[in-house]
């Protein structure tokens, strides 16, 4: 026996050993990290060119992004507020005082001359007295005259200077127009009725009261000024804008935008790196979520699932990479033809629909990134809608139909959808394209879908076997009732092959109804019973008109045989290098249960004791929920057949029965099936075997007449 197992074991897949490495998914992520890192890296870090001062261009650069140029916006608003003029406010209050001034002196100058008594010398004393320093503030002839004068002249010159001063200083007079105030006034006094040497004196008063009284406003000014600044909007040197010209000489200006935008080699930015790394980061985050999320019924462990992950992740940045360095040729859009799809195909049919969705933005967001040359920014988002309308319409036309035979024509699908994608993407950027450019779009367009099938399909077959994948596809073309075994079991053993059929029926039905893998339960059940093909007349299912060969042998050979069918079915099932899941069940799918009949037959024909462990099979018992299903499904099958009258209650009681003693038994022991599951499984199988074994109209036998001849 430990022969066996050494030999199969070294039939493993060559990544058997991943499932005892629990902590390999951990490894894996940062893996992932790495490989997108050092993919994007190149195309995220900031071009640099080696430009000198007052040199000569030898190409022409474009700004990699917008930035404003904070200079240029500061010199802009300084000129913006320079070309404010000086802000002005008319002082009313300067005429009131100017007024006041006017009517105290000439109050003090009719004080003064009111008594007739002085002299004039005494009168100019007290008057210079009286006014203190602003005596010294007009000459003393004007003095003379008006104290010369009588209180009447004085009092018309008083109103006529008082009204002329208001009157002019009611408007806006700015310092340079001071002297054209002045001489207002004195014209205004020109019509006044005084003796010459009296109006004389009240237009020098009146020509002295007249002061500037539209003031600068520095408040004012200022607050104008910023108004000014504000209005001036940044100045930004824009994505995509040309910052010097080939064979354009590099002056002072020019270099101060390169130097501002980063791009001289002297002016190194960790930014990018950052961002990438982030992005990154994130990218990783999402997949660890999905992965110790999702439940993945293709794979036994994560681990296999995250490792063929990242080998398809690999191997699709790989060629996209590779294939991006034409563009160094000027092959601008020969992103188009990259089989970007091969990896969003593969992804779906090994893995999941779900991770093929994920994966699909995953190419989308670094195709944007890697095929970026050309374009003024950072991600060819071209490239990038291109990608993910191309996988997204994979994944949906493939579906459910896992076949070989569709992934061609997912290919030539997807082809079609490219040229609609990319007819939309011209149309809208409303570019003109000559004749031989379009065709190069459709034709890169073509191949891509193409290719991607072709790869795919030559990849499948590694993928497989490398890992021991049982994917959709493989077990659809398992199922295929052309194949070698099957045939075999149709034609050596028809019975065991409609117990098959009839098992997988109700596996498939009960698997889906608890989440297990109701296809994997179906194709698995067609060959369960393949060893039975070694000797199918000792099985009762086979034995149509023929006695049975039982009765002639000892309940110790019987018991030999029936259990020997479970061994060489797994061994059959090896030497045509079938998948190990179908092994297993060839194995487990009676587990350690008791040959009850030839047991109690042994127990009668014996004085002596029989041991109940020599008449059970050696197992081992179910691993797994789909095989606990198939174990279920096999003795109800067999147990409802021989049933003579097959009514609903009588199939649900044995039902129940079937799985009761199976539990006790401890046959579910090992595999990670529960009770609820079980009772689902039950009323499954009750319902299918009810729809199988329906009542049905008896109809009258027709006897023939015997015609008379005539």
């Amino acid at each position: 026996m430990k022969r066996k197992m050494d030999r199969k074991d070294r039939k493993q897949p060559i990544f058997h050993f991943l499932k005892k490495m629990q902590s390999l998914h951990l490894f894996l992520y940062p893996v992932i990290g790495v490989i997108l890192f050092i993919v994007l890296y190149s195309n995220v870090e900031p071009d640099t060119f080696d430009a000198k001062l007052f040199s000569v261009s030898d190409q022409t650069i474009y700004a990699p992004v917008t930035v404003v140029d904070k200079e240029m916006t500061e010199k802009r608003r300084e000129e913006a507020a320079e070309s404010v003029e000086d802000q002005y406010v008319l002082k009313k209050e300067y005429a009131d005082n100017s007024v006041d001034l006017v009517e105290s002196l000439f109050d003090a100058i009719m004080e003064a001359s009111s008594n007739a008594e002085m002299s004039s010398k005494e009168k100019l004393d007290r008057l210079k007295s009286s006014l203190g320093d602003m005596y010294d503030k007009y000459p003393e002839s004007v003095y003379t005259s008006l104290l010369s004068a009588n209180e009447g002249q004085l009092t018309l010159a008083k109103d006529a200077v008082v009204t002329a001063v208001n009157e002019t200083m009611s408007e806006p007079i700015p310092a340079e127009k001071l002297e054209e105030a002045r001489n207002k006034v004195k014209e205004r006094l020109q019509n006044v009725n005084l003796p010459d040497k009296i109006r004389s004196a009240a237009e020098e008063i009146g020509r002295s009261a007249i002061i500037s009284n539209y003031v600068f406003d520095p408040k004012s000014t200022d607050e104008k000024r910023e108004e000014a600044k504000e209005k001036v909007q940044e100045v930004q040197i824009k994505q995509g804008q040309i910052i010097v010209e080939e064979g354009q000489l590099i002056d002072r200006e020019v270099y101060r935008k390169l130097e501002l935008l980063g791009l001289l080699d002297n002016k190194y930015t960790f930014q990018p790196i950052i961002g990438l790394f982030i992005l990154v980061l994130l990218v990783m985050i999402y997949l660890a979520y999905f992965f110790e999320k999702e439940k993945n019924s293709f794979f036994t462990s994560k681990n296999q699932s995250l490792l063929l992950f990242t080998i398809i992740l690999a191997i699709t940045l790989t060629v996209m990479k590779i294939i991006s360095l034409f563009q160094k040729m000027d092959y601008s859009h020969i992103g188009f033809i990259v089989p970007v799809l091969m990896g969003v195909m593969l992804t779906k049919l090994l893995i999941n629909d779900r991770l093929a969705f994920v994966t699909s933005i995953i190419y989308a967001f670094c195709g944007s990134l890697i095929f970026n040359d050309g374009v003024t920014g950072t991600f060819n988002f071209t490239i990038g809608l291109y990608y993910l309308c191309g996988c997204i319409a994979a994944i949906l036309f493939l579906g459910e139909h896992n076949v070989r035979s569709k992934i061609l024509q997912a290919g030539l699908f997807v082809s079609a959808v490219n040229i609609v994608v990319i007819t939309a993407i011209l149309f809208i950027q409303n570019g003109i394209y000559s004749n031989l450019e379009i065709g190069s779009y459709f034709l890169m367009a073509i191949v891509s879908g193409v290719i991607s099938s072709v790869l795919t399909i030559g990849l499948m077959p590694f993928f497989e076997s490398g890992f021991g994948i049982l994917s959709t596809m493989k077990l659809i073309e398992l199922s295929n009732p052309n194949h070698p075994l099957l045939r075999k079991i149709l034609t050596e053993a028809p019975g065991t092959y409609h117990h098959s059929v009839m098992v997988a029926n109700l596996a498939e039905a009960a698997c889906e109804a608890i989440g297990a893998n109701g296809l994997l339960a179906r194709v698995g059940s067609y060959y369960h019973d393949i060893g039975k093909t070694k000797r199918p007349r000792y099985f009762i299912e086979n034995q149509m008109n023929m006695e049975n060969p039982h009765d002639k042998l000892s309940p110790q050979l019987s018991k030999n045989i029936i259990i020997a069918h479970a061994e060489e079915g797994a061994e059959m099932l090896r030497k045509h290098k079938m998948p190990k899941e179908f092994i297993d069940i060839a194995l487990q799918h009676h587990g350690t249960s008791l040959l009850k009949f030839f047991y109690h037959k042994a127990q009668e024909n014996s004085d002596q004791p029989i041991l109940e462990s020599e008449f059970r099979y050696p197992g081992p018992k179910p691993q797994t929920r789909e095989i606990a299903v198939i174990c279920i499904a096999d003795s109800v099958e067999a147990a409802v057949r021989s049933m003579k009258n097959p009514m609903p209650e009588k199939i649900e009681k044995l039902v129940r029965s079937i799985i009761k003693d199976k539990l006790q038994d401890g046959q579910f022991d090992e595999c990670d099936i529960t009770f609820k599951e079980l009772e689902t499984v039950a009323k499954i199988l009750c319902e299918t075997l009810k729809g199988i074994f329906h009542s049905r109209i008896e109809y009258p036998e027709f006897h023939e007449k015997k015609v008379k001849k005539t």
